[in-house]
């Protein structure tokens, strides 16, 4: 622990990024670690058309890296290295690392939710080549097409709406005989002339060579298995925040989503977290973006405001 940190920022999606970028312009010594090398889920999306500024559209591994690039240009330090675990009971905070321990003023946790998998085969090997967890980003993709949408909550259901914007036919997947969602989204769903309901069913697997080509499904009440065609997999069965180092340190809802104060501050003095790590609604790399330079300049003033103690 050779030097301490005014700021450490744990996760390399928008709102981290977007963080250090602001934090670097403040000329605050700040640092990054992110496991997988920067750009969080952007990384693995294949066409982004609703962040500003790309009107062409742009592939979330360019984003990403415009984005590194970016915030790199005001120093901001990135490690590939994932924190373990926080010590949040005495300043500096403490981050450790599989390299060690590493002590900062401030920690800001940007290690965004993942989307709860089926665990089929094909769901992996296809993911952004027809399967996909985010109509926002793709529904515009398969526009004319047949698409499935497996789940029965709110978000399968609102999701799916969107979806149906623009495909031919959506083909809603649940494995119950009634959908969980609220009333109002089932109204509309139940309306929507694209939308096909599929009870009672699962899917078994997810097949296609360069592209989803169909599905494999199995009734649950008779065993029965069919096929059925589509281009694409809209899977929202839930998401899960990645929290799990950080849960002894500062508090979390029941879904493990950090608790967090209207200027992003956490339970724990000196510790903030912003975009879809404490943030279950909108789920947006815009909106996750707003949120860490917000973040950022609340930092720099806390630093400021506390600089005599350090």
């Amino acid at each position: 622990m050779s030097q301490v940190y005014d700021l450490a920022i744990i996760g390399g999606g928008p709102a981290g990024l977007t963080a250090g970028l602001y934090a670097g312009r403040a000329r605050l010594n700040v640092v990054m670690f992110d496991g997988t090398g920067g750009g969080g889920w952007l990384a693995k999306t294949t066409l982004i058309e609703n962040y500003p500024g790309f009107p062409d559209g742009i592939s979330g591994p360019d984003l990403a890296d415009v984005l590194i690039r970016h915030a790199s240009r005001f120093g901001l330090k990135i490690l590939t290295e994932m924190v373990t675990a926080v010590r949040a009971k005495h300043n500096p905070k403490t981050l450790v690392t599989a390299s060690g321990e590493h002590e900062t003023r401030a920690v800001l946790v940007c290690t965004g939710s993942s989307p709860i998998e089926l665990s089929v085969p094909g769901e992996r090997e296809l993911r952004g080549r027809g399967v996909s967890y985010c109509a926002t980003c793709d529904a515009a993709l398969f526009e004319g097409r047949e698409v499935a949408v497996i789940g029965g909550g709110n978000a399968a259901v609102d999701e799916g709406l969107e979806v149906a914007r623009f495909a031919a036919k959506v083909h809603v997947i649940h494995r119950r005989n009634t959908l969980r969602a609220e009333q109002i989204l089932q109204e509309r769903a139940f309306a929507n002339p694209k939308m096909h309901f599929i009870w009672d069913t699962v899917v078994d697997s997810i097949n296609g060579e360069k592209n989803v080509q169909s599905i494999s499904l199995r009734d649950v009440l008779t065993g029965r298995t069919s096929e059925l065609k589509v281009s694409g997999a809209f899977i929202f069965v839930g998401t899960r925040p990645n929290t799990e180092f950080v849960r002894d340190a500062v508090k979390v809802d029941e879904r493990g989503y950090i608790v967090t104060n209207q200027l992003m501050e956490t339970s724990v003095k000196g510790i903030w977290a912003a975009g879809d790590v404490q943030d279950s609604f909108f789920r947006q790399a815009i909106t996750a973006a707003g949120q860490g330079a917000s973040a950022a300049m609340l930092i720099e003033r806390y630093l400021r405001e506390h600089e005599a103690r350090w």
